[in-house]
């Protein structure tokens, strides 16, 4: 249900065509919430016949169409529900740390390996990441931009600051996998370095 109210945060800004919304969405919402176009396109048909969003056909150049979605009165009242609702955290899907329980029943090269491209992974999250903070400190995010001039300018601070918040986290996170990953080579290291010992003696 969270891809639901992630397309309307995005709809709420202002109306979008599914192909712009996608467009948005990887630009924003989809860096804490992955979907897929597959995803999206098949949301949006429910959202529309659940009266959340409404579609209007509009002519595109000569020939084309595009289908323009805004959100509806009770999609804003949903929204809003959601956001004043209690969180429900989901229990813990992690196939990384689930693997990494269970390196013994592998070689060093390949537990080494392992935590090699966790490392490069999470390395490449904490640059997008970064960039996104600081596009936020520059007010050069398109999405912020989008939300910026739909926002009341006593609410302007806050919305600038709930989105720092929410990226500086997420900076974090990908600092502990990496700290985590580089223990993980380090015990590595060490667990060879017995073996070694152990098998000269």
């Amino acid at each position: 249900m969270s891809l639901r109210y992630a397309l309307l945060a995005i709809l709420r800004v202002g109306p979008l065509s599914g192909y712009d919304l996608q467009k948005q969405f990887s630009q924003s919402v989809g860096h804490v919430w992955h979907a897929p176009d597959s995803q999206i396109y098949p949301e949006l048909r429910k959202m529309e016949e659940s009266g959340l969003v409404e579609g209007e056909d509009q002519l595109r150049g000569e020939r084309g169409r595009r289908r323009v979605y805004h959100v509806t009165d009770a999609g804003e009242r949903s929204f809003l529900e959601w956001m004043n609702s209690p969180m429900e955290y989901q229990r813990v899907r992690d196939p990384a740390h689930l693997r990494a329980a269970y390196l013994e029943a592998v070689s060093h090269e390949a537990a080494r390996a392992f935590f090699t491209a966790h490392i490069a992974e999470w390395d490449g999250e904490l640059v997008q990441w970064r960039g996104e903070l600081r596009h936020i400190e520059l007010l050069t995010n398109p999405m912020l931009v989008r939300r910026l001039q739909v926002t009341a300018e006593a609410d302007k601070v806050r919305t600038i600051a709930y989105k720092r918040i929410a990226y500086e986290g997420l900076v974090e996170r990908a600092l502990s996998e990496i700290a985590w990953a580089r223990r993980g080579l380090d015990l590595v290291e060490e667990l060879e370095r017995d073996e070694t010992i152990e098998a000269a003696v």
